[in-house]
């Protein structure tokens, strides 16, 4: 099982995530293009929340067909178009994952593709081979 790095000398996490993530040797990696939020149909949600729900959806379908699910996820990588989404997000990040938390990193960025999307996320995770 991966195991948190959050060294007592530095500041903790503002959130619920890890400073870093150790793996152990043996395990599979499993790294996770940024997800849009745009299911199979092709809808895209209008909140930010509905398309953060499809992106963990998207990631989890990823990796089931690697034998592994969201609890696998040693780092989130994700990016929204402006603060005014963060708490939609993160109500939906921090609603997935539990202690000991991935290693996570949260950016603003002016736009993706197209305008719709308000959130991408990129996953990499670890389990069994």
């Amino acid at each position: 099982m991966a195991k948190p790095l959050s060294p007592p000398q530095i500041h903790p996490p503002f959130a619920p995530y890890s400073h870093g993530i150790s793996v152990p040797a043996g395990q599979q990696l499993v790294f996770v293009s940024g997800q849009l939020g745009i299911d199979a149909a092709g809808n895209i949600p209008p909140t930010s929340g509905g398309q953060a729900e499809i992106c963990f959806a998207n990631i989890a379908a990823i990796l089931a067909e690697a034998g592994l699910g969201l609890q696998h996820i040693v780092r989130v990588n994700a990016y929204v178009t402006g603060r005014e989404h963060l708490p939609e997000y993160m109500a939906v990040r921090n609603g997935l994952f539990a202690a000991p938390y991935p290693a996570s990193t949260l950016m603003i960025v002016s736009g993706f593709a197209r305008p719709e999307f308000f959130v991408e996320v990129e996953a990499v995770a670890a389990g069994p081979a």
